[in-house]
C-alpha cells in the first residue's frame, strides 16, 4: 500500500479509538453533523474550552482533518512523530508563523478541512473571546467554507487549573450552519470573525438553556 493509504487507514484506526475514549469517559453528543460538508475545503471553527477539544471537534467527521497545534508539543520526539501521524500542524503562537499558515492554505487549497481554534488560547472562564482576525486571509486564499462549531461543557471538564480531566462530564458539540467560500468573499475579516463569534455565543447560550445552566453574559 502506498504512504498515502496507510496514512488514512491510521488516521480512521485512531479516530476510532478517539471516538471509544470520548464515548467511555464522558457523556458526549454531537449535532448538526448535517452542517459539515463531506467533500471540499472547510474550515471548522470553534471555541476553545480544553487540551481535549481536537478530540471533541473531530471524532464524529468521518472526513480527515487537520489540526493545529502548539510547536512546544512537538518538542518530544515520540510526541510529535504522534501528533504528525494524525494531521496535526505545528504552529507558534508568539508570533504570526508563515510557514504554518502557507501549509494551512496548500491543506484548504487541495480541499482538506481543518480544525481551528480563532480565540488563540483556552477560556480561562468558559466565555467565548471575539476570535482574532486572519481568519477570513484562510478561508479566502484557501477557497474554503467555514463551519462554526460550539464545544460546551469541556471548560468544566478540564480547565486551566486543573490537572486532569474530570470523568463522566456531559460534552456537548454542535456544528452550526456552513458560511460558504462565497459568502466568505462578500465579508471583511472584521465582519466574519464577528458573525462567527456572535453566532457561537448564540449556540452556547442555547445549549446551556437546554441544559438547565445559567447562560454566560456578554454584555
Amino acid at each position: 500500500m502506498s504512504k498515502e493509504v496507510l496514512r488514512a487507514v491510521w488516521y480512521r484506526l485512531a479516530r476510532s479509538a478517539c471516538r471509544l475514549f470520548c464515548n467511555l469517559f464522558f457523556r458526549f453528543r454531537v449535532y448538526g453533523l448535517e452542517n459539515v460538508p463531506a467533500t471540499g475545503a472547510i474550515v471548522l471553527a470553534a471555541n476553545h474550552q480544553s487540551y481535549l477539544d481536537p478530540l471533541f471537534c473531530g471524532v464524529t467527521i468521518t472526513r480527515q482533518l487537520c489540526f493545529m497545534a502548539r510547536d512546544t508539543l512537538f518538542a518530544n520526539k515520540y510526541t510529535g512523530r504522534l501528533l504528525r501521524s494524525v494531521n496535526a500542524i505545528p504552529i507558534k503562537r508568539e508570533r504570526a508563523d508563515i510557514s504554518a499558515i502557507k501549509l494551512i492554505i496548500e491543506k484548504l487549497k487541495h480541499g482538506w478541512g481543518v480544525c481551528l481554534y480563532p480565540e488563540g488560547t483556552r477560556t480561562g472562564d468558559g466565555r467565548i473571546a471575539p476570535f482574532k482576525a486572519g481568519l477570513g486571509i484562510l478561508c479566502r486564499r484557501g477557497n474554503a467554507a467555514v463551519v462554526p462549531v460550539l464545544i460546551e461543557g469541556a471548560f468544566e471538564c478540564w480547565p486551566r487549573h486543573q490537572k486532569l480531566f474530570t470523568v463522566g462530564s456531559s460534552i456537548t458539540v454542535c456544528y452550526g450552519k456552513a458560511i460558504t467560500a462565497e459568502q466568505v468573499r462578500e465579508m471583511d475579516d472584521a465582519e466574519l470573525v464577528a458573525a462567527l463569534t456572535q453566532t457561537l455565543r448564540g449556540m452556547q447560550t442555547a445549549v446551556r438553556m437546554e441544559q438547565g445552566k445559567q447562560p454566560y453574559s456578554y454584555l
